[in-house]
């Protein structure tokens, strides 16, 4: 929620790994009290009359009008929903809405509620449905969207098998952002919300079919973002000092795109430690900025990815009356210091437990087990979050009816 340097901060040349690790250390983890709430959702767009069909650019870019982003038409005004969302697409042409950053989940609830409502009644006036799965049910992987940076990733990605395509042009997700929080609880904050990630991934999984055929996983996205690059998707480490751990990490991943005049590739193996100290890149590009170092964290796609804010990435897209639901109890868990002690302890028995859940979901025995003791202690949270009784009612008998759903065939 922190904006890019811009300027001259972003012009300055990156001389050395230290300076490399101490920017991104400074960059990826702001902290404070918890003040703002954000969520990104993401849903696959198809023609209502026939959902296998590729989506042809030229209408889609018709059908969202003003609102188009200029990936997909350069000239576009690309303005954001009535309520303040800007429209992204992914390179599959999965539509995105980025909500503002609000003070309390109730504002965020209104006004992603508002802007939702908008963008769907604005496809359909074309003849598009948005789906509500986490993967495209329907169509196999295609990039729509030709820029630079896709293209390059495209290139990298495919000898290396099917999991980056997959992820770039036929997933969907529901991104929370929330806040680093203040330096004195962040390492529990930190490691309760990766904590949370298999129980959280198995209980809002929505992604078992993709192209037409039944993949035999709870969340076939999760296991395609998984099988992109393992270098930048496996999970960051929790240790005492999470933000020096990610500095390091991040200029040791490989560069994956370089933004330049001609093809945006990168030199294969080349990091971004390497860039900085002029090994092996010195006759190819110039030394790298704050900007370019910047833009390497882009390509990063952790489960759980700073930004100074925390973002979230590990939730499948939801049935869009249903968006709020993880996003209330995410929240919820993590609103009191004696909470997030309680997450911890409860998620230990799966920690780190990434594939099972994304495999089998709450088919799992232990993984459900977790999940349904996290989806108790979120909900008995709920009330604190803000949102009106009625809603709060809602969510809890919805996500409690994912919880034990089931649970009597065991």
């Amino acid at each position: 929620m922190s904006p890019a340097p811009g300027g001259a901060v972003a012009a300055k040349v990156v001389s050395d790994r230290a300076e490399g690790e101490a920017y991104v250390a400074s960059v990826c983890f702001k902290h404070g009290p918890p003040r703002l709430l954000g969520v990104e959702l993401e849903y696959t767009v198809h023609y209502a009359g026939d959902l296998r069909r590729p989506l042809d650019p030229g209408d889609l870019a018709r059908a969202l009008g003003p609102h188009a982003p200029r990936t997909l038409r350069p000239d576009s005004p690309a303005l954001p929903l009535p309520a303040g969302s800007p429209v992204t697409l992914e390179p599959g042409g999965q539509v995105e809405i980025s909500a503002l950053p609000q003070p309390s989940l109730r504002d965020l609830a209104e006004a992603v509620t508002a802007d939702l409502a908008h963008l769907t009644d604005l496809l359909a006036r074309r003849g598009f449905v948005l789906r509500d799965e986490g993967i495209d049910a329907h169509r196999a992987p295609a990039r729509l969207l030709d820029t630079p940076r896709y293209a390059a990733m495209e290139r990298r990605f495919t000898p290396r098998g099917p999991g980056g395509l997959t992820m770039m042009c036929s997933t969907a997700g529901l991104q929370v952002c929330v806040d680093t929080g203040e330096a004195g609880s962040f390492a529990a904050r930190w490691a309760a919300i990766h904590a949370l990630g298999p129980p959280l991934l198995a209980l809002f999984a929505n992604s078992p079919r993709h192209a037409g055929r039944d993949t035999g996983a709870a969340s076939a996205r999760w296991l395609a973002v998984m099988a992109t690059d393992p270098c930048r998707t496996t999970a960051a480490a929790c240790g005492p000092d999470a933000a020096a751990s990610w500095a390091r990490r991040v200029l040791d991943t490989p560069l994956l795109v370089v933004r330049r005049d001609g093809p945006w590739d990168a030199p294969e193996g080349l990091t971004f430690a390497d860039w900085a100290a002029g090994r092996g890149a010195g006759r190819v590009l110039p030394r790298p900025t704050l900007a370019d170092l910047d833009y390497h964290l882009t390509t990063m796609f952790t489960p759980v990815r700073p930004h100074g804010y925390l973002e979230v990435r590990y939730l499948d897209a939801q049935p869009r009356q249903r968006w709020l639901h993880p996003v209330a109890l995410l929240t919820a868990l993590l609103d009191r210091p004696s909470t997030v002690d309680r997450v911890r302890a409860v998620c230990a028995p799966v920690e780190g437990e990434w594939e099972p859940a994304a495999r089998a979901g709450m088919r799992d025995p232990r993984i459900a087990a977790v999940a349904r003791e996290v989806a108790d202690l979120g909900c008995a949270e709920l009330a604190r979050t803000g949102l009106p009784g009625e809603t709060v009612n809602q969510i809890t008998e919805g996500v409690q009816r994912l919880a034990h759903a089931g649970e009597a065939t065991r």
